[in-house]
């Protein structure tokens, strides 16, 4: 009898595979980070045959270091980084172009020539949930279709297929040009800006004012099904992919937010904030995106609001990476911990713009309040700070919208290991956080979509049985200095505006 789950995590920086017994405890994983392709400023592709090759390869990795054979696996899972963009020939299996990435800021024009029409950048909210921005699929595959010769005539005649990283690893895998599945779910199709929230299909008026041929699209199937299975020579052959959730509702799934009013944040490359409505869709006047949550086989979908911060985890890399601050990302807490504050010193990382709650592409990054005082440590504690002053933009925007105030907050993501960030979100907050035992929700919601389909877990209430707290973290800062602080902050964000024309 099959006595685990395994789980495909295709994301931003890298891809791996987890395997998870009944209990939702990480048995194994295999992770391979892929390259970060910035061709100009604000462009930002990753190679999709690199990343097919490294999930085949973090596949067999996982079951490797577990030992086992795949008739202990139940069910395959996927989750994947949302509204990054490819464009292959169904055919010959090729892309067209490089995958464009979700934080990639090439489509401004796109938008404002939409927004233009009419509306403003709230042009489609109504049927998608979505503001109109560079951040969404739809711009980037106009743009694929515009800029990329003979593309737009091919997809005009049904030699191309679309899909977000879901849908390439699920086509790859079950056979690819040899029967491939052509499948997305709800969760990753309202990324798109192409979907209707309430009828949960392809929206063909908006496909039409984008030109988008909707011969393109793939089909919209539930989260929790069984789509089809490995080809048989591959890692996985003829076992079953049985869930598809986009990473953050993976998440979001993962922490047994189940019910209206439960939240989670997401601390890793970005920052992405859910807070589960229900059954019905609720349109954010305060700059958040409505946005599927996940939809269980025949059930009815959940929706959940949702905060989205482009820069947090991606912000330590950068200090890394391009500054050489620091070795690697963990040395930043030690280096942040050697000050006692920020020495007033803000760091706003807009590298791509501000998404929610202000929706600004015309900002660019900025380090304010800059003295002769503030040294190395200073600056690795203003990019900490900046992940929860930015939650906390995002909490207030939720609060206003739900009218609920929040009484905690569950964090997950890569980055909830650093203990003196998660005291400063409690602190900056003035509730507490609290962090899972099991850290890695993305792959674990992912896991538990594809085990229910499967009968692997009964229902909902194995995943609430699963979810156990590891540590809580309660606000300390006088409410006085909370204030001043985020006072502070939001000064600061201003100053980021109207930067690129």
């Amino acid at each position: 009898m099959a006595s685990y789950i395994a789980a495909i995590d295709q994301g931003t920086t890298s891809s791996r595979c987890m395997i998870f017994d009944h209990a939702g405890q990480v048995v194994s994983v295999d992770q391979l980070e892929h390259r970060q392709i910035m061709p100009r400023a604000g462009w930002v592709e990753h190679d999709p045959e690199e990343v097919w090759s490294n999930v085949r390869q973090v596949c067999a990795g996982a079951l490797a270091k577990a030992d086992l054979v795949l008739s202990e696996i139940a069910a395959v899972g996927i989750t994947n980084q949302r509204e990054t963009t490819v464009i292959w020939d169904r055919t010959t299996g090729k892309p067209v172009y490089n995958a464009i990435v979700w934080q990639d800021t090439r489509t401004d024009g796109i938008v404002e020539e939409l927004a233009a029409l009419g509306g403003g950048k709230s042009r489609y909210h109504s049927k998608t949930g979505l503001t109109l921005s560079p951040y969404f699929s739809g711009t980037k595959i106009r743009w694929i279709l515009d800029n990329v010769d003979g593309v737009r005539e091919r997809a005009e005649r049904g030699e191309l297929m679309f899909g977000n990283m879901d849908t390439w690893v699920l086509w790859n895998s079950t056979g690819g040009t040899e029967g491939g599945l052509h499948v997305t779910d709800p969760t990753n199709a309202s990324r798109t800006l192409l979907m209707d929230l309430e009828t949960l299909a392809w929206d063909a008026d908006i496909c039409a004012e984008l030109g988008i041929p909707m011969s393109l699209l793939p089909e919209i199937r539930s989260s929790s099904e069984v789509y089809g299975y490995f080809r048989e020579r591959g890692v996985f052959g003829g076992l079953p992919i049985a869930g598809i959730l986009g990473d953050q509702q993976a998440a979001t799934f993962g922490q047994a937010c189940l019910m209206p009013g439960e939240a989670k944040n997401t601390y890793g490359t970005g920052n992405f904030l859910l807070l589960n409505t229900g059954n019905e869709p609720v349109l954010s006047e305060n700059g958040l995106l409505t946005t599927v949550g996940y939809k269980i086989g025949d059930q009815d979908a959940v929706y959940c609001l949702e905060g989205s911060i482009a820069v947090t985890g991606s912000l330590v890399q950068w200090v890394r990476d391009n500054l050489g601050m620091i070795g690697s990302s963990p040395e930043i807490e030690q280096l942040a911990a050697s000050v006692e504050d920020n020495g007033g010193a803000y760091f706003v990382p807009a590298f791509s713009g501000l998404f929610a709650p202000h929706w600004r592409s015309d900002a660019r990054g900025a380090i304010v309040g800059l003295t002769r005082f503030v040294d190395r440590g200073h600056l690795a504690r203003a990019v900490l700070e900046a992940t929860a002053f930015q939650t906390r933009e995002v909490i207030d925007a939720m609060n206003a919208d739900s009218g609920v105030e929040l009484k905690s907050l569950k964090a997950d993501g890569g980055m909830v290991m650093n203990e003196l960030l998660m005291q400063f979100q409690a602190d900056i907050l003035g509730v507490p956080v609290i962090r899972p035992v099991v850290n890695e929700t993305t792959a674990l919601g992912a896991a538990y979509a594809a085990g229910l389909a499967t009968g692997f877990w009964a229902g909902e209430h194995d995943i609430r049985a699963n979810w156990a707290q590891d540590k809580q973290w309660d606000p300390l800062m006088p409410e006085d200095r909370r204030a001043s602080e985020y006072s502070s902050w939001k000064k600061a964000v201003t100053k980021t505006f109207d930067w690129v024309p």
